[in-house]
């Protein structure tokens, strides 16, 4: 029996690995049998190791302060406050839409088309002021008023969704309804957003 020789080993694996390379037709064989073997690993191994183990993470909510005052270590306590969540968000509560809400936003539909020829916009800001949350008044100050679509208010509010905190108010105009958010504040009901409907 003849004995193979490294040079005879050599020339066999210069086959093998000079075969994909012979023709286009054989690359592209030895890329579908390396797909397929891939895929059918990528399919065996899991079923070999076993079903997965279910690690979603639960939506967390933020407690009650009345309810978790009592819970609180201390002032100069040194146990550990933990700041994880565990318990889902809570939803907000539909309610009625106040009237207060709806009248804040006609008033602030009334100083939003408002926008004489010629005003600057610290003269309409003013006018939006009294009907606006302190922390949305300085976005609507990056707003031209030489640009609103509109120049009056054609109808009545109404309420598309309405919570104890916020109501979320629909306004039409002669332009774009206005999708109005009025929010419960410590002043009383305030714009915090709006927004140009269709």
């Amino acid at each position: 029996m003849p004995i193979r020789t490294n040079r005879g080993r050599a020339a066999v694996y210069r086959r093998l690995w000079g075969f994909p390379l012979r023709s286009p037709r054989h690359l592209a064989g030895t890329a579908i049998g390396v797909a397929i073997l891939i895929i059918a690993i990528g399919i065996l191994v899991p079923q070999l190791l076993g079903p997965r183990q279910d690690n979603s993470v639960t939506p967390a909510r933020i407690p009650d302060p009345a309810s978790s005052a009592a819970a609180r270590p201390p002032a100069g306590s040194s146990v550990p406050v933990s700041t994880r969540l565990t318990a889902p968000l809570a939803q907000p509560t539909s309610a009625l839409p106040s009237a207060d809400a709806l009248n804040i936003a006609k008033l602030w539909a009334l100083a939003w088309v408002n926008h004489p020829a010629g005003i600057t916009n610290a003269q309409w800001l003013d006018g939006l002021r009294p009907y606006t949350t302190d922390e949305f008044l300085p976005q609507m100050s990056t707003v031209d008023p030489a640009n609103i679509p509109a120049s009056q208010v054609t109808g009545e509010p109404a309420a598309a969704q309405s919570y104890t905190s916020s109501v979320l108010v629909v306004v039409p105009t002669n332009g774009p309804k206005l999708s109005i958010t009025v929010a419960q504040t410590t002043a009383g009901w305030r714009v915090a957003q709006y927004d140009q409907a269709s």
